[in-house]
């Protein structure tokens, strides 16, 4: 694995975490019906986003209704690293499959996720591809999931031929099961259209897409400064947790305590890798006994309207802070940033403390 792709791929491990992190926070602190409530507001305004330019960009816009909403899950969540079946039954009729691990509830995280909660994933994006299609017909039927404790969260989409009522979108049905599919026979890309660093851009681009969504749509459901408490409590125990595992993987050294200049070299160069990684530019100095890291811009948030943009950036800061803690508990870092007419400066100064 290149440098690059361990930076991709700690991009993917870090976000996803967050996401995971984020909705158990609130289930814990605030209940399930406020994660309920962000689970819906998030995947309705991916879906609103993404779903119809991604069915040109996969080449399936031609596809009938109930196929190409299933090879819409199947291919975007492959292309994020997300295990996904597929098998279509008719024009009208056709199955996608999460099996299990799911990728947003890893681990032992699954354990706390209730089924409401899971079910708001399904009402946000699954439920609404019939509207966004102006077919009224077409609706999704879960025939399970991995939360209920079944061999993963499943169901098929059903053009049903007449307009259904708004609680008909989605349907459970677990007397049904999804038949057999060959895993050696499902749809692939083009691979001319796909090549390697594309499919690794978009990797990177599936994880920075939940923050992406999360920033605005937590900070609409609670309020910018609850929503800056919340999510940077769960950045920062990210940071913290995940470190060790994303420098392992970018080759840097672990379980380093001293403290000292090396030891802020080290940091920021996981920082940099990070961020760059990201699509940030990014620029390291030494001065005055401390490396500094700057970024021009903020790319992540470049397109994003948020009711609060400093609180939104200093809850995703968290998760850099929380990293450099668990790199070294004796290094200091000091962060300072703008936002005005000429966009986002960022800097983190690190040093011995």
């Amino acid at each position: 694995m290149t440098a690059n792709e361990a930076a991709c791929r700690a991009v993917g491990t870090l976000y996803n975490a967050l996401m995971t992190g984020l909705v158990i926070s609130l289930v814990s602190r605030r209940g399930s019906d406020t994660a309920r409530e962000y689970i819906f507001r998030h995947f309705r305004r991916q879906h609103l986003e993404k779903f119809l330019p991604g069915l040109q960009k996969l080449g399936i816009a031609g596809e009938k209704d109930a196929p190409a909403c299933a090879l819409y899950h199947y291919h975007s969540n492959a292309l994020g690293g997300v295990k996904t079946g597929y098998l279509r039954e008719s024009d009208t009729k056709a199955w996608v499959r999460y099996p299990p691990p799911r990728w947003m509830w890893k681990g032992t995280a699954i354990a706390a996720v209730p089924h409401e909660v899971s079910a708001a994933f399904l009402h946000g994006w699954h439920g609404h591809n019939g509207v966004s299609l102006k077919n009224p017909g077409l609706g999704f039927v879960c025939t399970g999931m991995t939360v209920d404790g079944k061999p993963g969260l499943e169901g098929y989409y059903c053009d049903y031929g007449r307009p259904l009522k708004e609680e008909e979108r989605v349907r459970f049905a677990y007397n049904e099961e999804m038949p057999r599919i060959g895993w050696k026979t499902q749809p692939k890309l083009e691979t001319a259209n796909w090549p390697e660093e594309r499919r690794l851009r978009t990797y990177r681009s599936y994880a920075m897409g939940y923050v992406q969504t999360m920033l605005p749509v937590l900070q609409d459901l609670l309020g910018p400064k609850d929503a800056q408490v919340e999510m940077g409590r769960v950045a920062r125990l990210v940071g913290l947790q995940f470190h060790e595992e994303t420098a392992r993987d970018l080759d840097l050294p672990t379980d380093v305590e001293t403290g000292d200049l090396e030891s802020a070299r080290l940091f920021a160069r996981w920082l940099a890798a990070i961020l760059a990684a990201e699509g940030e530019a990014v620029s390291s100095e030494e001065k005055d006994s401390a490396v500094v890291i700057r970024m021009d811009g903020w790319k992540l948030a470049r397109e994003l309207q948020l009711a609060d943009p400093l609180a939104g950036f200093d809850a995703w800061n968290e998760l850099w802070l929380g990293a450099a803690g668990a790199h070294d508990r004796f290094l200091k870092v000091e962060t300072s940033r703008s936002y005005g007419d000429k966009g986002w400066r960022a800097a983190w100064r690190i040093a011995p403390r």
